[in-house]
């Protein structure tokens, strides 16, 4: 029996090359010429997040505050939806700075990102979520890893709903799919699905 078709993917975000896609429309398109940190800043902007402690957060945590607030907007969704995220190089970024730090004064506000969960942290406190969180480092995206996971806190009955995906970040290169699984949708929550999600933009 396949436990994930009683689950369907809600909504879907995809951050990359400068644009972001809600359901694989296009919602921001921003100039390819920009650096990372520029986009960063114009998607603030023009999404109107209006969330003052985003500046203040590494780029990874930005990605994913980014890509909740755009995916959870509008939805119905409890304190205990779930996160499952998912990347390959962990808290590199910020792990660079702080190493670069330590040559001087250590900065406990970049130290304090060093970590790649930090990201649930923050997104848990921006949407006051009570909720199993998990994130996995794996060479590549893992579909099978997020669903099963994902499945497994569904029919525990810990939570309603889940978010899961992926938020990869190395050298200013970024790659991010966001999903929110509910028993919502009318795309089965599946490992094939969840991939060409993934490939949207990715190949």
């Amino acid at each position: 029996m396949d436990r994930a078709k009683n689950h369907f993917i809600t909504n879907s975000i995809r951050i990359k090359n400068e644009e972001i896609f809600l359901k694989k429309d296009t919602i921001l398109s921003l100039d390819s010429k920009i650096d990372f940190s520029q986009f960063l800043k114009d998607s603030y902007k023009k999404l109107a997040l209006n969330y003052p402690k985003y500046h203040k957060m590494d780029s990874l945590c930005k990605l994913g505050i980014l890509g909740s607030t755009v995916l959870l907007r509008g939805q119905d969704f409890k304190a205990n939806t779930a996160l499952v995220l998912s990347n390959a190089s962990s808290s590199h970024d910020v792990d660079i700075k702080h190493m670069q730090s330590m040559e001087s004064i250590v900065s406990p506000a970049v130290f304090v990102y060093t970590l790649p969960n930090i990201v649930l942290g923050e997104i848990s406190i921006k949407y006051k979520l009570q909720s199993e969180n998990v994130f996995f480092i794996e060479d590549k995206f893992n579909a099978d890893l997020l669903v099963d996971y994902s499945e497994t806190i569904l029919n525990s009955g810990k939570a309603l709903s889940v978010v899961c995906g992926w938020i990869e970040l190395k050298n200013d290169q970024y790659d991010v799919l966001l999903c929110l699984v509910s028993n919502n949708g009318e795309i089965p929550f599946t490992k094939e699905n969840l991939e060409e999600l993934y490939r949207f933009e990715n190949e």
